[in-house]
């Protein structure tokens, strides 16, 4: 499925400063993907790293009653004023995943995590935690994969968006290791933006990336198996 927005009413409007993660491709991906979903006023919906909230104010446009993660202080802060401007109310909550809801369970769970390769073990700063993720891309989807069945009701669901740099298979397997059916419903091809070509020789010498200069971003879709 490509992504198609002709059919989709306007996204939410949002203010985005420096140094909080904006709406780019891979949100409106996730976004096509969470307006299919059967969301009510009893929809309990889990938004992970929300950044600036356009993904938990469009759940919340659709009925969900939402709570919105995120490690950054400034982006909850950006992510309430966003639900503001839009008429909606986000429940918001400073932490780290689902450690930030302990106890709690949920009906749908989105995740837009940081998802590019990086070189080095040193953790990123700034702005760039939005999307590097170590080196193989994996550091926070891997803990994502392990903890979403912790908060995820018997029918929930999980929406999560990445690269195909950091392995579609390996989301799959380890969703599976975790007890989760999971399958792709969603998928982008598009060019490397400034921070891949940025690490280009360093992708090759890993070998995450060869002569082509394009990526696929991919929603899979997991549920209790």
């Amino acid at each position: 499925m490509t992504l198609d927005c002709r059919t989709a009413p306007a996204p939410p409007r949002c203010w985005v400063p420096r140094g909080v993660y904006p709406p780019q491709t891979d949100t409106r991906l996730l976004r096509q993907a969470l307006r299919r979903e059967a969301i009510t006023n009893r929809t309990d919906v889990l938004d992970l790293g929300t950044g600036s909230g356009l993904l938990a104010i469009e759940a919340a446009r659709l009925g969900g009653r939402v709570t919105a993660v995120d490690i950054s202080r400034r982006a909850l802060a950006v992510a309430w004023f966003n639900g503001l401007l839009n008429g909606r109310s986000l429940r918001v909550r400073h932490g780290d995943l689902v450690a930030a809801v302990p106890g709690r369970s949920f009906d749908l769970v989105l995740a837009n995590p940081p998802y590019v390769p990086a070189p080095g073990q040193a953790p990123p700063r700034g702005i760039a935690r939005a999307w590097d993720a170590g080196p193989d891309g994996r550091a926070l989807i891997d803990r994502i994969c392990d903890s979403a069945p912790r908060v995820l009701r018997p029918s929930g669901t999980l929406l999560i968006v990445h690269s195909h740099l950091c392995g579609i298979d390996a989301t799959r397997a380890r969703l599976a290791k975790a007890g989760l059916r999971a399958e792709v419903v969603d998928r982008f091809r598009l060019p490397f933006g400034h921070v891949l070509h940025s690490r280009l020789g360093w992708m090759r010498e890993r070998g995450l990336a060869g002569d082509d200069t394009t990526e696929e971003l991919v929603v899979i879709r997991a549920e209790h198996a």
